[in-house]
């Protein structure tokens, strides 16, 4: 039982962060009695005294990798090594360093079965180390965005709770970015990377999913992932108490012992925790059967067609009070994350532009289209007025994320550009969330030094290129024959400019 003078010392420590980093989660879980064994972020120490790594970046240029930690004990991580470390190339994040000295780091997760995911090997992809910039009480910080076949992992853990035997977790998410796949998961599954079973799992889930329970409203929604199963209650079912949310950053929580487990959520920038269900296990997962492994992204058995962004997470020895939950929660709060800029070379919207290829030998080639396909053409001063309004983008909001952009054809209103299996077309809107994320882009500064490289917004580690004159989204050194290394960089990189049209 969670003692008075432990809760005090918990609300003592989380208080103090307000002023200075003086607490972290763990510190707070180990006063409640429930100590951390696994703790893994991007964006922070989870300890006061924590001064180590907390992510390891990979540069796609030459290879090398960099360990990325805070700022000080405690502190913010040093987005700036990230930066100064990953100027003009393109980084992913390799490893998710442990910070609980169980040594419990996630690195790129291999294949399962369900899916192997679409890198060598059957491996799922690694997460762009640019996808999620935030920043905590002002300073800058990265996340770990989830695209569709991104995920981490590992299968031999060390202190994780087996069996039935008590555990928490939780996890800070981005409340704006999921999807209805199968499962962006945080937590305990299976060491074999497939299915064993109902049990299984004790894994956070946030998203729209609804093959098995729901929450109320069209979510997306905090829910438990136990194997066969997504549960917002003890059946598969629709729990009302399991609210839809929309906080930009979201604190879920989901925690169990014998027969008792519990679902809770807040808002990560404000406000208290609340319960969504506290009770008695489902049919056929009394007892459980966890088996330690920790995944990040993907479902046990490598379901990777889910997306989301994390930003911090801990798993627990024993259950904790909801006190310690409170506690934990006030810290996240104080915490401050924020929202940040996406862009490091910004574009003005109602802009009428045309985008001019930097590679030696095609500059003369502007990003084009002829119908739906994306393409490059020659084009000048003296072309065709067909011609310059299919070279002409008419620069909107984001239609799927308001911070970056989309761009309209001047010659097809109603159409835009955007990517469907990593190839660029020109489509008409159909209103679906699909086609709004497809159709956003972020600019950045052009990663060969001249005018701006543009990334998809859902895929970050892809820039719009051109290759044999047709364009794509795609990542450096990846598996498709458009991923090339071969002039990457100048290939990514285009002048902007007024349009032809």
């Amino acid at each position: 039982m969670f003692s008075q003078s432990r809760f005090e010392r918990a609300c003592v420590l989380a208080l103090g962060l307000a002023a200075t980093v003086a607490a972290g989660p763990c510190d707070i879980y180990s006063s409640g009695g429930t100590p951390c064994v696994a703790a893994h972020s991007t964006t922070r120490a989870l300890y006061s005294a924590y001064s180590g790594s907390l992510y390891q970046v990979q540069r796609a240029s030459d290879g090398q990798t960099s360990n990325i930690a805070p700022l000080s004990a405690g502190g913010v991580a040093n987005a700036a090594a990230q930066d100064s470390f990953c100027a003009s190339t393109t980084c992913l994040i390799t490893i998710i360093y442990d910070q609980s000295g169980r040594g419990n780091h996630l690195t790129q997760a291999p294949p399962g079965g369900a899916a192997s995911g679409p890198e060598s090997n059957g491996y799922d992809n690694l997460a762009s180390a640019i996808g999620a910039p935030v920043t905590l009480n002002g300073q800058k910080a990265y996340g770990v965005f989830i695209s569709p076949g991104t995920g981490y992992r590992n299968d031999k853990t060390s202190g994780v709770a087996t069996g039935d035997a008590a555990q928490g977790v939780y996890a800070v998410l981005d409340g704006t970015h999921y999807n209805d796949a199968c499962c962006f998961d945080y937590g305990n599954a299976e060491t074999s990377n497939k299915d064993t079973g109902d049990g299984h799992m004790e894994a956070v889930y946030y998203g729209t999913c609804t093959i098995w329970g729901t929450g109320a409203g069209n979510g997306p929604w905090v829910m438990a992932d136990l194997e066969n199963g997504l549960f917002s209650t003890n059946s598969i079912s629709k729990n009302n108490a399991d609210p839809a949310l929309s906080y930009r950053f979201v604190t879920g929580i989901v925690k169990g012992e014998t027969n008792q487990w519990a679902i809770r959520g807040a808002n990560a920038a404000s406000g208290s925790v609340s319960t969504y269900f506290s009770g008695t296990r489902p049919s056929g997962y009394n007892p459980m059967k966890k088996e330690g492994a920790i995944l990040l992204g993907i479902g046990g058995d490598n379901s990777d067609g889910a997306q989301g962004t994390f930003y911090e997470g801990v798993m627990t020895s024993g259950y904790p009070s909801d006190a310690t939950d409170s506690a934990v929660q006030a810290n996240i709060v104080a915490a401050k994350y924020a929202t940040t800029s996406l862009n490091s070379a910004a574009l003005t919207v109602g802009d009428s532009i045309s985008l001019r290829a930097t590679t030696p030998g095609y500059t003369t080639r502007y990003l084009a289209h002829t119908g739906s396909t994306g393409n490059t053409q020659i084009v000048s001063s003296s072309s065709s007025s067909s011609l310059k309004e299919q070279a002409s983008w008419t620069v909107r909001t984001g239609l799927g994320n308001s911070g970056c952009y989309s761009f309209e054809s001047v010659d097809t209103a109603g159409s835009y550009l955007r990517h469907d299996n990593f190839v660029l077309l020109v489509n008409a809107d159909d209103g679906s969330k699909q086609f709004a994320e497809d159709a956003t882009f972020c600019s950045l500064t052009g990663l060969n030094g001249q005018g701006n490289s543009i990334r998809a917004w859902g895929y970050p580690t892809r820039f719009i290129r051109h290759y044999d004159n047709v364009t794509y989204i795609a990542t450096e050194g990846g598996v498709q024959t458009f991923d090339a290394t071969g002039s990457y960089n100048n290939d990514v990189s285009w002048v902007v400019s007024s349009g032809f049209a």
